[in-house]
């Protein structure tokens, strides 16, 4: 928000603040200045102020609102306005008639003047300069009047044509309303688009025809223009949840329902509308203005906060003292300085040293709690002058259980070349076991995941799209799932994404996409750190079937039958859309069962290291393709001797050179003893004999 620092001036006697210390002070307050700027207007030099104020504070939203907080900031007295002529008789009729219209929650005040007699449309050379200041192009008619005290109230008013309302409702008398169109209606707003009214859309009706949709924008067959002479005025508060509801199903946001979905109370409306009324009359010196249609909802009781000393300083600590250099609490005269600068209404309990303090209507919407106003206390006085001291630590927190497995969990991932991933549980799903949200903020986020993969799916997609090729990555999360009889289980999972990129395995090997049995290597791998056994079984989960490869989809089992998650190629269909590999490999585990498994497991038991060396040979062979390598592997394991400490496949090959029904396997054994070191012929007499076995057994051929 842009505003003039020669406007603030005529409300406040700031000739002898600094600028830079009145910065200082608003941008400690909340009110942060973003841009101080220099600009020229009728050949003088302008200071303006890019001031932005915080969501809950509507009430500065305007330049008398700024102004009140510099006041309270900076301690200087207020100017009296040269415009406040006593009004005292009008407020009052205005008042007395809030009554006429019929009362409803969409709105708090509601007012609607009639002006005639218009016949100067001039508009004052400061007015005009005011705008220009603020960021606005004046457009030299009675609107100019309407943005102005938009700029110093915050009030949005809207303009009418009385005369043409009145010609197309073809009487000089009528009643105003403010409904729902029961029917669908066609409506022509002032930007030329036509939106469509329905039951769920107010407006504000002259005898059934609408004059506009209520806080948002004006039907355009009865605007103000530049050949009006005759105005009916609209000054009203509607609810701003109602108007944000109206703006997001038009898809329409205007000036004026902006400013109504910052919310709006009717402290200082009455005033204001007076105010306008004042600057039409500078030109229009006979102007003719009744009153209309006045309403008001009953006003809510003013709030009243108890708030204590020893919680002011609990909460703020001590302030440094300028003259001591030591720390000292604030004083309880301070604080009811405090409080009178912020216009609201105390009394002091000296002996229990207690504020009873009266919320003024104006700040109801952000002063609720006591915490609030220690805020405003703390902001007054300035953050920046109390101490700051670090809490002191009695105990070290230790790692529970459930973090230490997440923490293991995570140390194995990331040696595996994981990155963690951190994403939105809320996500747009249409699923069958879908829990929807009863009020989303966005279509986006309307419900609760069932799983992780379409996200990590879509994220993937994302980075590719942004050039980032290489993606490995792991995620934790919850996820939901529901039926029709409102049964909700929440469990937390991990899961992650990985291949797709042709990668170099060793130096001089042509890049290459990781193959299913490669990513399931480095999944049983993972699992070997964790020291968790795992068995594979065909998948049958129906909730994947339109993620994962219906073919290359498998369950991973602990020993005991529990089903432990899932790891499959990602489904050929779904990777043609997202325009990415179909060599691409994804997994989500139980998080819950892996903590469980984690518990389960026994101490460890350690044997002692052998200190004689080891000797390795290799066996390569032909066997026929129908025999296993765990037959293979149990056999040579049950006549390897107690020497035999390992044996391991190092190669699998089937080409033009091995027959058909054949298959070539190269097996690593290694021997060691714990009492002596082996020779080569003790060695080579067990491999014979194995030879000899695995011969009779499974007619393998040796190959040299």
């Amino acid at each position: 928000m842009y505003i003039s620092l020669d406007w603030i001036n005529e409300l406040v006697s700031l000739e002898i603040v600094e600028l830079d210390d009145l910065i200082n002070k608003l941008t400690l307050g909340g009110f942060e200045v973003e841009e101080v700027l220099e600009l020229t207007v009728n050949n003088q030099k302008r200071t303006i102020l890019d001031i932005s104020a915080t969501a809950n504070r509507a009430d500065s939203l305007s330049v008398k609102g700024i102004a009140k907080e510099i006041i309270a900031l900076t301690n200087k007295p207020a100017k009296g306005s040269k415009f406040n002529n006593s009004n005292f008789e009008y407020e009052q009729n205005i008042q007395n008639t809030f009554n006429s219209f019929q009362k409803s929650l969409e709105y708090s005040t509601f007012v609607a003047i009639t002006i005639e007699n218009l016949d100067n449309f001039t508009i004052p050379r400061w007015l005009t300069e005011k705008l220009i200041c603020s960021g606005i192009e004046p457009s030299n008619n009675l609107l100019d009047f309407q943005a102005y005290l938009l700029l110093e109230t915050g009030y949005p008013f809207e303009f009418y044509d009385l005369t043409k309302i009145q010609n197309k409702l073809e009487t000089l008398d009528f009643s105003l309303s403010l409904s729902a169109i029961h029917e669908e209606n066609n409506f022509i707003a002032t930007n030329d688009l036509e939106y469509k009214l329905n039951k769920d859309i107010l407006t504000l009706n002259a005898n059934n025809y609408p004059l506009s949709i209520s806080g948002i924008i004006t039907n355009k067959n009865v605007c103000y223009t530049t050949q009006t002479k005759s105005l009916l005025i609209e000054a009203s508060i509607f609810n701003s949840k109602k108007i944000r509801q109206q703006s997001r199903a038009l898809g329409l946001r205007t000036d004026r329902s902006a400013r109504y979905e910052k919310g709006l109370n009717n402290s200082h409306f009455n005033e204001s509308l007076l105010r306008l009324i004042q600057l039409l009359r500078i030109s229009n010196p006979n102007l003719i203005c009744k009153i209309h249609t006045t309403s008001q909802t009953e006003e809510s009781e003013l709030p009243s906060i108890v708030l204590h000393y020893d919680t002011i300083i609990e909460i703020l600590g001590p302030v440094c003292d300028k003259i001591t250099n030591k720390p000292s609490n604030l004083l309880p005269n301070q604080i009811t300085e405090y409080l009178t600068r912020l216009n609201f209404i105390f009394s002091f309990n000296k002996k229990d040293l207690i504020w009873f303090v009266e919320i003024p209507r104006v700040r109801m919407d952000d002063i609720e709690r006591e915490i609030d106003l220690i805020e405003e206390i703390g902001r007054l006085h300035g953050f920046n002058k109390f101490v700051t001291n670090l809490p002191n630590i009695y105990k070290i927190g230790k790692e529970d259980f459930s973090y230490q497995v997440r923490k293991k969990l995570t140390s194995c991932f990331l040696n595996e070349g994981f990155n963690e991933l951190i994403q939105y549980s809320l996500v747009n799903e249409q699923t069958l076991n879908t829990i929807k949200l009863v009020n989303p903020l966005l279509t986006d986020c309307s419900t609760l995941r069932t799983t992780l993969l379409p996200n990590l799916i879509r994220l993937t997609t994302e980075n590719l799209k942004q050039g980032n090729s290489i993606l490995e990555g792991f995620e934790y999360g919850h996820v939901f799932s529901g039926d029709v009889n409102l049964n909700y289980i929440e469990k937390e999972v991990v899961s992650g994404v990985f291949g797709g990129l042709k990668t170099k395995r060793e130096w001089n090997d042509i890049p290459k996409t990781l193959s299913w049995f490669e990513a399931k290597g480095k999944i049983e791998e993972l699992f070997k750190k964790l020291n968790i056994e795992i068995y594979w079984k065909v998948s049958v989960l129906k909730d994947y079937k339109t993620i994962l490869h219906p073919y290359r989809t498998a369950e991973l089992y602990l020993d005991n039958d529990i089903s432990l998650g899932i790891f499959g190629q990602i489904h050929p269909v779904l990777a043609k859309r997202n325009n990415i590999s179909v060599d691409l490999f994804l997994f989500e585990f139980n998080l819950e069962i892996i903590k469980n498994e984690f518990q389960a497991q026994r101490l460890a038991l350690y044997q002692q290291y052998s200190l004689y060396p080891k000797i390795t040979k290799d066996l390569s062979f032909l066997v026929d393709r129908q025999i296993s390598f765990d037959q293979i592997k149990k056999t040579i394991l049950n006549n390897g001797t107690a020497f035999l400490q390992g044996v391991k496949l190092l190669d699998e090959y089937r080409g033009n050179s091995i027959p058909e029904t054949q298959t070539s396997l190269c097996i690593q054994l290694t021997f060691q003893s714990s009492e002596k070191t082996l020779i080569t012929k003790e060695v080579d007499n067990i491999l014979q004999n194995i030879q000899s076995i695995l011969k009779e057994r499974h007619d393998i051929i040796l190959r040299m």
